[in-house]
């Protein structure tokens, strides 16, 4: 987002205060440290103090400025941490001047060692090609500690910023203090447990907000867990202006028109014609608005090229067009001009990924846009126009189950504008994913150990995803194991004799699933006991995941998608033999809230005439996972498990 009040702010502001008295180039650690420190800690680190300060002022020539100061104290008490830490890398590159930095190591007896410049090095990265600059700390025992500060000049950043505090160790003595011009006001929100920011009274000549927190526990990492949304943090944002009397400066209403006057501008009347150029490719003349949208999205991203380049070429809509080469700008641009010439309502959505920020409804900062959708709201679709690998209908699942920043264009006469509302971005329903088996278990009349065994196996919705847009491509070899690995993840040893795939074009994405029909021979699934055999008909169904929880969840589990599993096993069971044990597929799970099934698996049989009908259902309506719920969630999630474990006993019929 750029930055559309930072002439408001040069022009109207007075240099209240300039470089020359800023906190941040004053600063100085401690000649004589004296950090205190558990000699019976068993922690491998600790953090004994952090200090961050972001400073506004204006230059002389009146150009706003930001400079940022880290200062950091870590005692590394393990050799792993010592190994991680043992370079700390420092700011390096074309927009940002490192004014100032230091570092030193104190070690367990309190041995003072100064880094003198010669261990402060630059090494480039061969694949990116960028340089970089770190301390390389020499010297460090268990139970050293490590310290050093810089002081960074960089582009300002004030529309919106997340600061992220809290991490995966103790720390103490956490300060955070941001600095400006005293016309120009920041509001600050605090997060997941963090102290909010407090406004200093007593420095006249500039505004001044501290945040001081004595000890912040460290916040472990969990599998599956939304760790950086989860963290303690703040967002901070410029408000007002007092010389201009200007407020609400980084609103979204600002935004929402910034956003408008940018990708809903009218194409140039060869943009024009080559949008007419373009939908003359469109076969399905009939199609309704839907068959649209999707032949558009499908087109585009197995057509186009998204460059993560700059360049005006790749923003605008005519060379994109001659080209196929887009920026993310550009892209979103050509989408909204190509809807707007079929006429389909439509809004622009901007959000961020929930496992790393979740959207805040009641604080307007720039930080929480960072990702866009376009939603149509009388289908109640979204399509990403970014995403290359998503399609329209299963925009990327880390935008959903968030809040964003919706943008319709409104028209008053013959004045037209975008107006924001935020809402909430609904994810898919559990039956827009399933994974569905459908399998024929026949046994061999010589030799009961030995099974033919036909699975007809079909993918919708975001299990199909990653590879039915791509069908076409994978061919010959490719397709050959791709289909075998899908017959062998019931056991690696099943020998496949036939394979059939139905709806594998790819435009069938999102209307028809994508279905495998595959036979096999294998001896893999029966063994012989006596006069008995062990059917060991739960593994026909693959391995399923088996999760264990010693320690009582903390964090929400985030899931990728709501999703359904449908499993249906047809037995022929052999002549002259029984199932001593059929109680044993009976499994029911579930988990209900406010009346709403939302967590589920129930397998059930029927018998008849000697075929056996066993069914398997699971399902997932909710993908976030809160810790409250997470032993029910467990116990679903290992039923499928269970049943993996089920072996019928078939014994001769009396």
């Amino acid at each position: 987002m750029k930055n559309v009040w930072f002439t408001v702010l040069a022009l109207f502001s007075l240099a209240i205060y300039s470089q020359d008295n800023l906190y941040v180039l004053g600063y100085n650690w401690e000649e004589s440290p004296n950090f205190e420190v558990d000699g019976n800690s068993v922690d491998q680190m600790m953090a004994l103090k952090e200090k961050y300060v972001v400073e506004f002022a204006f230059s002389e020539e009146n150009s706003f400025t930001q400079h940022y100061l880290e200062h950091k104290v870590l005692w590394l008490n393990s050799n792993d941490k010592i190994e991680d830490y043992n370079r700390i890398y420092l700011p390096y590159s074309s927009t940002s001047e490192l004014i100032e930095n230091k570092a030193r190591v104190i070690t367990k007896d309190g041995k003072i060692i100064v880094l003198d410049d010669s261990k402060i090095l630059t090494a480039k990265d061969e694949e990116s090609g960028k340089s970089y600059k770190y301390f390389a700390f020499e010297g460090i025992e268990k139970g050293s500690i490590i310290e050093y500060f810089y002081v960074e000049k960089k582009k300002p950043s004030y529309s919106g910023t997340a600061f992220r505090l809290q991490s995966d160790f103790e720390k103490k003595n956490v300060h955070f203090d941001l600095y400006s011009p005293s016309n120009l006001v920041f509001e600050f929100k605090s997060y997941n447990g963090l102290p909010e920011m407090v406004q200093d009274t007593l420095l006249k000549d500039r505004l001044h907000w501290k945040l001081r927190v004595k000890e912040l526990k460290g916040l472990s990492k969990e599998e599956q867990s939304p760790y950086s949304a989860s963290r303690s943090y703040l967002v901070y944002k410029l408000d007002k202006n007092l010389k201009t009397n200007k407020g609400d400066l980084s609103s979204y209403g600002n935004v929402s028109q910034n956003i408008y006057n940018y990708y809903y501008a009218e194409p140039s009347k060869k943009a024009n014609v080559q949008i007419e150029e373009f939908w003359a490719t469109y076969s399905q003349k009939n199609g309704g608005v839907e068959s649209k949208i999707r032949w558009l999205d499908n087109t585009i991203k197995s057509s186009f090229i998204l460059s993560k380049s700059g360049g005006e070429n790749l923003n605008d809509i005519e060379e994109i067009l001659k080209k196929k080469v887009a920026s993310s700008s550009g892209l979103i641009k050509l989408y909204v001009a190509l809807l707007n010439y079929l006429q389909v309502g439509y809004e622009v959505v901007i959000t961020t990924d929930k496992n790393n920020l979740e959207f805040d409804e009641d604080f307007e900062a720039h930080n929480f846009l960072k990702d866009f959708l376009i939603y149509f709201p009388k289908l109640d679709t979204y399509l990403s126009p970014t995403d290359m690998k998503s399609r329209y209908g299963y925009p990327p699942v880390e935008l959903t189950g968030n809040h964003g920043l919706f943008i319709k264009e409104v028209s008053v006469g013959d004045f037209k504008s975008g107006v924001g509302k935020i809402k909430y971005i609904s994810p898919l329903d559990a039956s827009k994913t399933i994974d569905e088996m459908s399998i024929d278990v026949q046994f061999d009349a010589e030799d009961i150990t030995s099974n033919k065994i036909q699975m007809q196996r079909s993918f919708s919705g975001y299990y199909a995803l990653p590879f039915h847009p791509y069908m076409d491509l994978i061919v010959g070899e490719d397709r050959e194991e791709f289909i075998e690995g899908l017959a062998k993840t019931m056991n690696k040893n099943v020998v496949v004799e036939k394979t059939e795939m139905v709806n594998e074009a790819p435009d069938l994405f999102g209307l028809k699933p994508l279905k495998f029909v595959i036979d096999v021979k294998t001896d893999a699934f029966v063994e012989k006991a006596g006069n008995k055999y062990l059917f060991k008909v739960g593994e026909i169904i693959g391995r399923q995941i088996e999760m264990y929880q010693e320690k009582k969840r903390i964090l929400p589990l985030v899931d990728d998608f709501n999703r359904s599993y449908l499993r249906t096993i047809r037995v022929d069971l052999p002549k002259g033999y029984k199932v001593s044990n059929l109680k044993d597929i009976n499994i029911d799970n579930t988990f209900s809230r406010d009346g709403k099934e939302l967590l589920s698996f129930n397998s059930f049989y029927t018998l008849e005439d000697n075929v056996l009908m066993i069914t398997a259902d699971e399902h997932y309506r909710i993908s976030i996972i809160d810790p409250e719920i997470f032993e029910d969630y467990r116990k679903v999630i290992n039923s499928a498990a269970d049943f993996n474990k089920i072996t019928l006993v078939l014994e001769p019929n009396d």
